[in-house]
């Protein structure tokens, strides 16, 4: 699939139902998608909103992502531009031998929960060449997340690269070999960082974390593990 032009999404989320995501690959094997595309979220009716949407109470919208890769395996996306996403801009779900090269993700920095690409239940993945700047979680990293790499990463603004969150259902699988090395993290709320749900009802165990040649400027915490992650007061801590 090769995209040269600019898509754009409804401004109104409302416009789209029973969807989490309005550009969804689902069971494929070799797709490629190339090309020097945007995909506009335009996600500015909802960032108006402020932390409205976003305070861990539900909205009256589904507040969908720019794109979803469903078990999606052998594949690539190369030289896309991901713009202003509602939400997440990338879930990779279920996916193995995986590749973003090139790849453009770009929203403002106080724009709510537009993580960059965030993943979960996937074998093999490898974020390359990218650029991605924020509001939230420049890369992150769901449970069965595993033999992954991000290489050559520039992340800035937004909240870093992060494993995690973790912890907070009973079903959630191990992490796993990860390697994050030649990444450049500028203006960023946090640089690498782990984080689990306190009082975890589940054991989940996260091994083989390798952080290797990162540079950083005007972070302001470079490091954290944070074995008491509870965004918007969700949870109790003791």
């Amino acid at each position: 699939v090769q995209v040269d032009g600019t898509i754009q999404a409804p401004a109104d989320p409302g416009v789209i139902k029973g969807t989490e995501q309005w550009v969804k690959f689902l069971y494929m094997d070799h797709l490629t998608l190339s090309g020097k595309g945007v995909f506009d979220g335009q996600g500015a009716t909802v960032y108006k909103q402020g932390g409205a949407a976003w305070n861990g109470k539900k909205s009256s919208n589904k507040v969908f992502m720019n794109f979803g890769f469903n078990f999606v395996n052998n594949s690539i996306v190369r030289d896309i531009t991901s713009k202003d996403s509602k939400n997440f801009h990338v879930m990779v779900l279920g996916c193995n031998n995986f590749t973003f090269d090139g790849f453009t993700i770009t929203a403002p920095g106080d724009s709510p929960n537009t993580d960059g690409i965030h993943m979960g239940r996937s074998t093999d993945v490898k974020i390359l060449n990218t650029n991605i700047g924020t509001g939230d979680d420049c890369v992150s990293l769901g449970d069965g997340s595993k033999q992954i790499t991000v290489q050559n990463v520039n992340c800035g603004p937004g909240h870093g690269i992060s494993v995690g969150s973790l912890g907070k259902f009973t079903t959630e699988q191990n992490v796993e070999g990860v390697t994050v090395k030649n990444c450049t993290l500028t203006a960023t709320d946090n640089g690498v960082r782990i984080k689990t749900w306190p009082d975890a009802p589940g054991t989940i165990t996260v091994s083989d974390i390798h952080f290797e040649d990162i540079t950083m400027t005007n972070v302001k915490n470079p490091v954290i593990i944070d074995q008491e992650y509870c965004p918007w007061n969700q949870c109790s801590k003791k």
